[in-house]
């Protein structure tokens, strides 16, 4: 992936997303809004380097994306994250794009991170709890939830946006069914080769997928191969 920072990084929240806007990978106000609200530093380990733009080791072999990634996944599916929406983040990881979600629908909306390692849903929820979107947290419209992100979240489907921090094999039928007509679903597909897809799914239930960009993920994998690091 592109490196849009250079290589020092910078030394607050606010220039990290200057920077992006004036690389051209935020152009939209609202995005801008919400990554400089969601403070990058609450949701990186310790001692590293927060606003570099590059992914970052967070333990179980899992990685937090680079933030030109987040910002272009939020660009994305900003129509589909307005108050009120329901957003699910399957592989929610160090919670920082699913506050990112929480921000964006806001209290009369739905946040849902799905994570299968037990331990981070439990420091997500205390780096959340650092945040802005303590309040959404402690209400209620997110949560984030020790499961398999293969198979969605059910609960509180169908979504209008679904976000995949993990690259699938294939296009997951269950997030697809759990797409409401509408909605939009962001995932990396690939082994080898990766593509960032965008599918929209119609009114009619028939789906629109296209190939955003080439990516680098770790794989959407079952807890035990994660662990692994298979």
């Amino acid at each position: 992936m592109e490196r849009f920072l250079n290589g020092s990084g910078t030394d607050k929240n606010k220039g990290m997303v200057e920077e992006l806007e004036s690389y051209g990978v935020i152009k939209s106000k609202k995005v801008a809004e919400v990554m400089e609200a969601i403070d990058r530093a609450l949701f990186v380990p310790e001692g590293t380097p927060p606003y570099v733009d590059s992914p970052m080791q967070i333990g179980y072999n899992v990685t937090i994306s680079a933030p030109h990634m987040h910002a272009t996944c939020l660009e994305l599916l900003e129509n589909h994250l307005k108050p009120g929406m329901h957003a699910l983040d399957v592989g929610s990881g160090t919670g920082y794009l699913t506050a990112c979600f929480a921000v964006m629908v806001g209290s009369q909306g739905r946040a849902i991170g799905v994570e299968h390692i037990p331990e981070l849903v439990e420091s997500s929820a205390k780096n959340i709890e650092k945040s802005v979107a303590a309040p959404l947290l402690k209400e209620g419209s997110l949560s984030i939830h020790i499961g398999d992100g293969r198979q969605g979240w059910p609960e509180f489907a169908p979504y209008d946006a679904i976000h995949v921090g993990a690259a699938a094999p294939e296009i997951p039928p269950a997030l697809v069914e759990q797409l409401k007509p509408g909605g939009r679903l962001v995932v990396p597909v690939g082994k080898v080769s990766q593509e960032l897809k965008v599918i929209d799914k119609n009114m009619d239930g028939t789906l629109s997928v296209r190939n955003e960009l080439s990516v680098r993920y770790v794989p959407l994998t079952s807890r035990e191969a994660q662990l692994r690091g298979r």
